[in-house]
């Protein structure tokens, strides 16, 4: 389910993972109050939020702009935690430094017209089955001829000889 992030949970892993790494970004403002990133529940990825910047996006007001994170605490729990007041006069972006989140996550314009715009990286980890079977068909692939014989082994290099000033 949705949570902030449980790096525990990404650590335990029982299988090699493959990861894919993408751009995410979206945009608030006074039409789009809110966006929210969520994956298909039938996938058995696991994916990854990465936030890495808010900012005032051309055409903001000097007012301040609260943008506020909806995901999930560790038990399971709907939070809403404040993450950026920015202000064009004062503070016009913030860096949030890899701030991960796990999907679903909505943000939302708390206060001001923004438009505030968020980048970040979506982050996929794919789980690869390597199941004993597999190994199995790999050994009975390989064959003596894949093996080195010694008379194809290469020679020891020999040291180079000085040349002589004449």
């Amino acid at each position: 389910m949705a949570d902030f992030l449980d790096l525990e949970s990404v650590n335990e892993v029982e299988a090699p993972i493959c990861t894919s790494s993408f751009l995410f970004g979206c945009e608030l403002n006074s039409s789009a109050r809110s966006y929210t990133f969520k994956v298909s529940e039938e996938d058995d990825s696991d994916h990854i939020l990465a936030l890495n910047t808010v900012c005032l996006s051309e055409g903001a007001k000097d007012e301040c702009n609260i943008v506020e994170i909806v995901g999930r605490d560790y038990q399971n729990q709907e939070i809403a935690v404040p993450v950026a007041n920015l202000k064009l006069s004062c503070q016009p972006w913030l860096n949030l430094d890899d701030f991960m989140l796990r999907p679903p996550v909505t943000f939302s314009l708390r206060s001001g017209s923004g438009p505030v715009h968020l980048a970040g990286q979506h982050q996929i980890l794919h789980r690869k089955d390597l199941s004993d079977d597999e190994f199995s068909e790999e050994e009975e692939d390989f064959s003596e001829e894949d093996e080195f014989s010694e008379e194809e082994e290469l020679s020891p290099i020999k040291p180079a000889k000085k040349q002589r000033k004449s």
